[in-house]
């Protein structure tokens, strides 16, 4: 029986998610959390730990790479799958250097979920056919960390002084990061070069 706990901050997703994967023979969902602070509290007591966790990319306070690097650090080895709305390739390049071994889009079919966690326990990499082309595709990125940041929050809409607070920025830096990510994508606005970044999915 392989133990299972899983992380998303939409309670109908996790509680629709913890059913179907329960009707497996072999799959037990332990415990489901709504956040990464709720399963990194919970994985504290030994007796709580799974053999697999499934983590939202995308919950609310810290996100689920960075969970699962936690998580990792108290217990090595753990199998995670990444789980997302958004599937984009610099994601899943930060999943593949964390050592995460499973990333699925939430459409994915109970099926699917089934043998990921089945792929991710046996130690072995499950990763969407699909995101997995488009990162090949895409190349690498030449935003830093800090243009992929604020071209982000342009894309929300942000003014650059909105941006800069956020970023926890001063903001003529903030206009400097902007118009170097603008400038590397050959865009004339940061709205264009949110749009063109994404397009290539460096975003």
């Amino acid at each position: 029986m392989i133990s299972i706990t899983i992380a998303d901050d939409e309670a109908l997703i996790a509680s629709s998610l913890s059913t179907l994967l329960n009707l497996e023979e072999d799959l037990d969902v332990r415990h489901v959390a709504g956040s990464g602070e709720e399963i990194l509290e919970w994985w504290q007591s030994p007796e709580h730990r799974t053999d697999v966790c499934v983590l939202d990319l995308q919950l609310g306070g810290i996100d689920g790479i960075d969970t699962a690097a936690k998580l990792m650090q108290q217990t090595p080895n753990l199998a995670v799958l990444i789980v997302t709305s958004h599937a984009m390739p610099r994601q899943l390049k930060r999943a593949l250097s964390a050592d995460i071994l499973g990333f699925l889009p939430k459409t994915s079919t109970a099926d699917e979920f089934a043998t990921a966690i089945r792929t991710v326990h046996a130690g072995r990499r499950f990763i969407d056919p699909e995101l997995a082309a488009l990162t090949i595709s895409a190349g690498e990125s030449p935003l830093s960390n800090r243009e992929e940041e604020v071209l982000e929050l342009a894309g929300q809409g942000l003014s650059a002084e909105e941006i800069a607070v956020a970023a926890h920025l001063a903001p003529g830096t903030t206009r400097n990061y902007l118009s170097q990510a603008m400038a590397k994508v050959g865009a004339q606005n940061r709205f264009e070069a949110f749009t063109r970044a994404r397009e290539m999915g460096w975003l």
